[in-house]
């Protein structure tokens, strides 16, 4: 809990304290089904969506949304699937042929599983950073990114999160891939990055080349032995069940607009872009509902 990157509380629940050391993974499920139940919220799960798309050709009429466990239709659809099942695996030459181990962050679970392994960790983000450090207390690391990483001495403060946000909810306004967090944020000293540093495993190495049986080979020539390549390289948005509904711009994205899809104003998508934060998706929840109050009560009139 002592490096959960921006949980933030639902409203009207606190979260509760925690041991630092405890593992996110059983902590807030617990507080998200502690809120389920408090406020007797009817989450039928497990469902798959397969897809949406428009019941007819009338634009004020329902959306039909698709599933394993039945089909079911309404004048709105608030899409919040977010990105986790969608992490992003980049291709290497030779990848197919490593011996070792591969794992995205996705699959992540204890850095007791590397204890005196070789591990490479690859990518440039928050969790590359917290990775590396949690790791190399057990194990020897290898940290790579594609690009050098530029620090930003400042605070990430409201002033620095508000900028952040505005250049996100610019790019999907104009239907770009949103992009990584740390695309639009820059890489922030942060307390285990300063840890990382101060024991001197805070090195970064270019993005090697190719990967082969033992190990990946670098821009030099030389060769780094590895037993596990870890990659922290990010996600993608999890809205293929969407395309039906035929959104998707020349660029790869959607066009959304205060959490609002501008090319079919009956979806709405939370942990989308700037919603990509349990912080932004409580404020796009919150508006998304106002906007459908609003839009039901013009409706009626």
């Amino acid at each position: 809990m002592a490096t959960v990157n921006g949980i933030h509380e639902l409203p009207g629940a606190a979260v509760p304290p925690a041991d630092p050391r405890a593992p996110s993974r059983e902590v807030l499920p617990a507080y998200f089904r502690d809120y389920e139940e408090r406020f007797s919220l009817r989450v039928r799960r497990p469902v798959r969506v397969t897809a949406v798309r428009r019941a007819d050709d009338d634009p004020h009429g329902r959306l039909r949304v698709e599933s394993d466990r039945g089909v079911w239709a309404g004048r709105f659809v608030i899409n919040a699937t977010g990105t986790w099942r969608r992490p992003f695996w980049p291709h290497y030459p030779g990848q197919e042929l490593f011996r070792g181990r591969q794992l995205h962050v996705h699959d992540y679970r204890s850095a007791d599983e590397f204890v005196g392994a070789r591990v490479v960790i690859v990518g440039a983000g928050v969790s590359a950073v917290q990775l590396l450090e949690e790791i190399s207390r057990v194990a020897d690391t290898f940290w790579v990114t594609r690009r050098e990483v530029v620090w930003d001495a400042t605070e990430f403060d409201t002033a620095a999160r508000i900028t952040a946000i505005a250049g996100v909810e610019d790019r999907v306004r104009q239907g770009l891939p949103p992009g990584s967090v740390i695309s639009v944020t820059g890489q922030h000293w942060t307390p285990w990055a300063d840890a990382a540093r101060d024991r001197g495993v805070l090195v970064r190495h270019p993005m090697f080349v190719s990967i082969e049986q033992d190990g990946v080979r670098m821009p030099d020539g030389s060769f780094e032995p590895a037993d596990v390549i870890l990659w922290a390289t990010g996600f993608r948005a999890d809205i293929a069940h969407l395309s039906p509904l035929g959104l998707r711009t020349p660029a790869g994205g959607l066009r959304v607009a205060q959490g609002r899809a501008i090319d079919e104003p009956r979806l709405f998508l939370i942990g989308y872009g700037p919603s990509q934060s349990t912080v932004g998706a409580n404020r796009a929840g919150r508006d998304a509902v106002r906007a459908i109050l609003a839009a039901r009560t013009a409706l009626t009139e």
